[in-house]
């Protein structure tokens, strides 16, 4: 009998004052009796609404239904034959506006937990099973991928699994991208993004770290050296800033560096090679998922009052509910409607304050959020010996200077076919926050997905 409750099981969490000074996993995951209740509420759809809402197609019912019978392993088999990173997309993915906003179980009530399915699935799969991934036979064929994010590694393990000869090339020293610099080791674990970089190894991806493609090689080489197809998949790394005075002192960070010390250079352990100043007051502006992930390592790394600086209310903050409901819970304070107009200190004593002004909400603009004007007058003073600029980023420009014939917008984003990835360049696909600019990892990976599957075609179509 379907189990008709309206509201999605509850999963475990650390509760707030404990988990506010520790980076271990905020979410604990459900039990298997947990797991069997929640897909017990599926109502295995005939013409599967949900699978609509996945950029990687999941073929999300026939899943549940293993879940539901205990048949975890058979769970992990159907995931895995759409998604190459399992345990990450049940943890970061952000459902609520996808898969489970088109599950109709969500009409009269809550939708199905399909997030939290899944990641119970990839993390039952992982502490169980001991079958050996085997690479796979060679079709004679090099391709090479530029970032080891999620665009990059979806794309290669797509194309290992038709037999290709996948190297991917990774700037910095660590493969993950976003994963393992962007998202905090509370919301992903690093060992888990490790586990399913490994089995793309095991499937015979070869990653290569510490290359700079546009410095230490160019793409063009990557051709030279018999690579036959390009796909660029190297994320949204260069940070925005607001362009405000006192910007330029010590003590304000952008976002991207602010976490790529704290989640890849481990800065909250004692003995850190790059530890993050200590401070005690830190105010962080923007209002999507980078701020609050920003907001609440600030928080665990002892600081005594974090703010997240909005220009707009609540209701139109980019980030995901569930991370700004945790943030509160945690203790962030959020300062709504407030915009800073300029960073205060001295070169000597770094960052002292931020003077802030009042914001009103007007008509709505080209985003259909309504427009923040300053309140005249509004000015005040807010305390703080660090700052925080989560307002964005863009693709940086090392590949597309380096590469001739490869357009790109205004923003610097590289040009692609929405559904190949093909850019102007022949055998080059893109895809992923370096095609759209930052956006989610569960889009970079459908991009790398498509990619691959139009590389295949390409090369298949070429003459040996």
């Amino acid at each position: 009998m379907a189990n008709m409750s309206l509201k999605k099981l509850d999963m475990p969490v650390q509760e707030p004052e404990i988990r506010n000074s520790n980076f271990e996993e905020v979410a604990l995951g459900y039990t298997p009796e947990m797991a069997m209740e929640e897909a017990e509420r599926c109502l295995n759809c005939k013409h599967k609404p949900c699978v609509s809402g996945c950029p990687v197609c999941v073929e999300i019912p026939a899943f549940i239904e293993e879940v539901k019978k205990g048949e975890f392993e058979k769970a992990y088999e159907i995931i895995k034959e759409t998604s190459a990173l399992p345990a990450v997309c049940g943890r970061v993915c952000p459902q609520e506006t996808q898969c489970e906003a088109k599950c109709v179980r969500g009409i009269k009530g809550e939708a199905v937990a399909i997030g939290r399915l899944e990641r119970f699935v990839a993390d039952y799969h992982m502490a169980n099973s001991t079958e050996q991934v085997k690479p796979i036979e060679n079709n004679g064929r090099k391709v090479a991928i530029i970032g080891a994010g999620p665009a990059g590694l979806t794309c290669a393990g797509d194309l290992a699994k038709k037999g290709y000869k996948v190297t991917v090339f990774e700037a910095l020293h660590v493969a993950g991208g976003v994963l393992v610099y962007g998202i905090p080791e509370f919301r992903l674990p690093k060992a888990i993004v490790q586990k399913e970089i490994d089995t793309l190894k095991a499937m015979g991806v070869e990653i290569c770290t510490n290359m700079v493609i546009g410095k230490v090689l160019s793409i063009d080489e990557l051709f030279e050296q018999g690579y036959e197809g390009v796909f660029i998949g190297s994320g949204a790394g260069l940070p925005s800033f607001m362009h405000i005075p006192g910007e330029n002192l010590k003590g304000v960070y952008s976002a991207n560096e602010f976490l790529t010390r704290v989640n890849l250079m481990k800065a909250y352990e004692k003995e850190s090679d790059t530890p993050v100043k200590a401070c005690k007051n830190v105010a962080v502006f923007g209002g999507g998922n980078v701020a609050m992930d920003a907001a609440r390592c600030a928080k665990r790394l002892g600081a005594e009052n974090v703010y997240i600086v909005y220009r707009r209310s609540d209701a139109e903050m980019p980030a995901r509910r569930e991370e700004i409901e945790h943030a509160k819970e945690e203790g962030i304070i959020f300062k709504n409607l407030t915009n800073p107009v300029q960073i205060l200190g001295t070169p000597q004593e770094g960052v002292i304050g931020v003077e802030c002004v009042s914001m009103a909400l007007g008509e709505p603009d080209a985003s259909g959020r309504r427009r923040p004007i300053v309140v005249e007058g509004s000015n005040f003073v807010l305390d703080i010996d660090c700052a925080i600029m989560a307002i964005g980023t863009s693709p940086n420009p090392l590949i597309r200077s380096t590469t001739e014939g490869l357009e790109t917008n205004k923003w610097g984003c590289i040009i692609a076919e929405e559904e190949t990835g093909l850019t102007t360049r022949e055998g080059v696909y893109a895809g992923g926050d370096a095609v759209t600019g930052a956006a989610t990892v569960i889009l970079a990976m459908g991009a790398g997905k498509k990619a691959a599957a139009a590389m295949d075609e390409h090369l298949q179509g070429k003459s040996r």
